[in-house]
């Protein structure tokens, strides 16, 4: 390896870490360490720079923190509503087969930042919630948005509260983080079979006297 090579390889070593790359760091960092254990110095450390460097991006930890909420629900929004695109015209259950697949796969297969979301969201303080608020809000509003025009054209029971509908099945897929093994089986086997749950239930017989028959 020539000098000119060797010198050029140095200084990208000692290349600053820019706005993107702290986020990228700290997303794993609390991904893997939760809201407590990672501080600024910590994400210092990790990313190669001094401590100080950092404010010339962020004005606090908790600012770290909002950007990588917002980052990890527009991750998940953006995949699920190109998801739902893709499968426009299909009928209910292809549709909802997509949202939950893009929603599940999105968390399990794409990024630090969604994964961190739903790991620390109820561990950062109240004022960082807030802040977070518009981006949930907006991808809460496009699966009522979704559930709402199913219902509205008969796809889904008349008795069903939609609100209480997206919050099962966000819940329910979120919670997969805890447990999730890639060993076990992949992110879209995982997917289907939630899927298969939701759409068709797990009794063989559906005795509920308000199910359609």
């Amino acid at each position: 390896m020539t000098a000119s090579v060797l010198k050029a390889a140095e200084e990208s070593s000692r290349a600053p870490v820019g706005r993107d790359g702290i986020l990228n760091v700290a997303a794993r960092l609390f991904r893997e360490q939760g809201y407590g254990a990672v501080s600024l110095r910590r994400i210092a450390e990790a990313a190669g720079i001094k401590a100080g460097s950092i404010y010339y991006h962020f004005g606090s930890k908790d600012e770290i923190v909002v950007a990588i909420l917002d980052e990890g629900i527009w991750a998940v929004h953006d995949r699920m509503r190109r998801a739902i695109s893709d499968v426009s015209g299909g009928d209910a259950a292809t549709v909802l087969r997509a949202a939950i697949r893009a929603h599940l796969r999105a968390l399990l297969d794409v990024s630090d930042y969604s994964s961190a979301n739903v790991r620390i969201f109820g561990q950062v303080p109240q004022s960082v919630r807030d802040a977070n608020l518009p981006a949930r809000r907006a991808y809460e509003a496009e699966w009522d948005g979704l559930l709402s025009r199913l219902k509205a054209d008969g796809a889904l029971r008349e008795v069903v509260d939609v609100r209480r509908l997206r919050l099962m099945l966000i819940g329910a897929l979120n919670a997969t983080l805890e447990w999730f093994d890639p060993e076990r089986g992949s992110a879209e086997a995982l997917a289907s079979a939630y899927a298969d749950v939701f759409l068709n239930g797990v009794l063989t017989k559906r005795s509920d006297p308000a199910w359609p028959s």
